[in-house]
């Protein structure tokens, strides 16, 4: 019946039927290959990106400056928190699961962005928090010197070294209270780390 049937339709019509049928089942082909020469890699879903792992190391470096103790990857109530304050039972975390985990837990949650500079964390904790003391840029490099001054690693995109950079500016700036000189250093570091992330220094 079936051979009746394609017997009495038009041959182009069959011809392309018969063509669309061989596309597909070669582009199909083409498909698997690539995937199997060329598998995709996506970084797992429950792992921090780089820019996590960045602002994590920035929050450590903040909470070690103002001296408060705290623990990485704190289990409680079964969720993972990403820095513990344990003797202010204070959660900071980048994952909104645990902010809504705990919102009945006696424990303070502090969800953070990953764009957000580690030093504007002290707004959010719920203690006076004392001024981080400045620390000296440890490396002999200028522009990794840079970075330092402004609380950043060296694979900052130009958009955190900018934030870095007006966070700063409102503590050292004359206007604020601030002198001459730790302006004008807050400005050269900001150049060097700018002029570095754009490739043109």
């Amino acid at each position: 019946m079936s051979l009746v049937l394609v017997g009495s339709l038009p041959m182009w019509l069959v011809l392309g039927l018969a063509l669309g049928v061989a596309a597909s089942v070669l582009v199909a082909a083409i498909f698997y290959a690539g995937e199997k020469l060329f598998p995709t890699t996506e970084p797992p879903r429950d792992g921090p990106d780089r820019g996590s792992l960045r602002r994590h190391a920035e929050i450590r470096q903040y909470l070690s400056a103002i001296g408060e103790p705290y623990i990485e990857e704190y289990e409680q109530a079964g969720l993972t928190i990403a820095l513990y304050l344990p003797d202010r039972d204070v959660a900071i975390t980048f994952d909104p699961r645990v902010l809504f985990g705990l919102e009945d837990a006696a424990t303070h949650v502090i969800l953070c962005e990953d764009e957000m500079p580690a030093a504007n964390l002290g707004k959010r904790l719920p203690f006076e928090v004392p001024d981080a003391p400045r620390q000296p840029p440890k490396s002999n490099d200028p522009v990794t010197a840079a970075y330092e001054y402004l609380g950043l690693t060296n694979d900052a995109s130009a958009t955190e070294i900018q934030q870095a950079y007006r966070t700063q500016v409102k503590e050292v700036h004359p206007d604020r209270g601030g002198t001459d000189e730790e302006f004008k250093q807050l400005q050269e570091a900001y150049t060097k780390a700018k002029n570095d992330a754009d490739g043109t220094a």
